[in-house]
């Protein structure tokens, strides 16, 4: 399926900045002195995210000489972006909506911790030009919390819910980790259900993952991951032996049963939403439509090639920021062109991972059709009325034996 470059209808932008960071964590982020105080970083990062979006306007400019369609969304991740002052996600997002345009009604999302010295000001948030929070709770339980290393108590999650409702930021979301240490079916019941009496407009709910990304190379000068910290690694190590694969896979039948009850729609592996509130911004990615990105460690994909920026800090400021006064240079990282196959390949998993899946014609053709047999009798796929092929319950546990087959 060969793509055709296209100018993006999305924009992620990557604030790597939290106040401590959390064991488990993949993300590109720098803690602590980096984050607050007499030695952080903000300030000439911030300068140098303005400097790389006017680059990428530019280029932008250049291969689309007679414009494009404003964006349909605009993603700030991190990172902890809500812990940057109010006033400068406003100037970022006014600088995007002059040089990118954000188009009426867009959505307009941005990631936040609860905690108390870090969810930001929710009213502050929603006249800068947020529509939609996501708050990063993981867990509803004090203790859940304290087994993964999170700052926050489960009261600031509510205080976070609370005051974001209070703003009138028009959709609420909250993460949730499944699969954590020692995580009992019990406890992650009695979780989900305090995050239900929240009543938040979406929620993501995520097995805990715990890779090596110094193992699979992702960590070079040019790679989008940082390397792991011992303290990080050491954590991991004791971790996973706390973790139960069966465990988790009932947490989440349980998941899906209560959800579905409720009327939420499960409308990705792990994503669920009360009708009108799904991520339009992920709803991009899955669909496999052109995004720009910016921000160290961000991926950006034009229709055909993916691009990314580098993770390590210093290299992107040294790069938009020069010290002697030259001119602002496009960050270090990297890219990658699939082949038509590949990206065939793609498009269907990117498209299984949905309730929509794909057409069934995509059964008879590479790569679904030699897996397609196998799939339907490890009752991992189903066909729905109006010849769509999807997950079923049991194959969205087991995904990525599918996916594994299909690449």
């Amino acid at each position: 399926m060969a793509g055709v470059v296209a100018p993006p209808v999305a924009l992620y932008l990557h604030i790597p900045f939290c106040v401590s960071l959390c064991p488990y964590c993949d993300f590109v982020v720098y803690p602590g002195a980096a984050a607050r105080g007499p030695a952080a970083r903000v300030d000439v990062f911030l300068a140098a995210l303005h400097a790389e979006l006017d680059l990428r306007a530019d280029a932008l400019v250049a291969a689309f000489p007679t414009g494009w369609a404003p964006l349909e969304t605009v993603y700030l991740g991190g990172g902890t972006p809500s812990m940057i002052p109010a006033q400068a996600i406003a100037a970022v997002l006014e600088h995007v909506r002059v040089r990118y345009g954000i188009s009426d009604g867009a959505e307009v999302s941005l990631e936040a911790n609860p905690g108390p010295d870090e969810r930001g000001d929710a009213g502050a948030l929603r006249d800068a030009g947020v529509t939609r929070l996501s708050i990063g709770a993981q867990a509803m339980s004090d203790v859940g919390l304290w087994r993964l290393g999170r700052r926050h108590k489960t009261s600031d999650v509510v205080a976070a819910v609370v005051a974001a409702r209070k703003a009138g930021i028009a959709s609420v979301s909250l993460d949730l980790l499944y699969d954590a240490p020692d995580l009992m079916l019990d406890e992650w019941i009695e979780t989900l259900d305090a995050a239900l009496d929240l009543e938040p407009d979406h929620l993501s709910l995520y097995a805990l993952t715990l890779d090596d990304p110094d193992a699979e190379g992702l960590t070079g000068p040019d790679g989008d991951h940082l390397p792991m910290k011992p303290g990080a690694r050491r954590w991991r190590e004791a971790a996973r032996p706390a973790q139960d694969e069966d465990r988790a896979a009932a947490q989440y039948h349980h998941a899906v049963h209560r959800l579905a009850e409720d009327g939420w729609r499960g409308y990705e592996i792990s994503n669920w939403a009360r009708p009108g509130h799904e991520s339009r911004h992920n709803q991009i990615y899955w669909a496999r439509r052109p995004y720009e990105a910016v921000g160290p460690g961000a991926h950006a994909f034009d229709g055909v090639s993916r691009r990314w920026t580098a993770a390590r800090l210093a290299g992107y400021l040294a790069a938009l920021t020069p010290r002697h006064g030259g001119p602002p240079q496009l960050p270090p990282g990297d890219s990658e062109t699939l082949d038509a196959l590949a990206a065939t390949a793609e498009t269907v998993i990117l498209g299984l991972r949905t309730d929509r899946g794909v057409p069934l014609t995509a059964a008879h053709e590479p790569p679904l059709a030699d897996a397609f047999g196998w799939a339907l009798a490890a009752e991992l796929l189903t066909v729905t009325p109006d010849d769509r092929v999807v997950l079923t319950t049991r194959g969205r546990l087991l995904s990525n034996e599918l996916f594994s087959r299909l690449v």
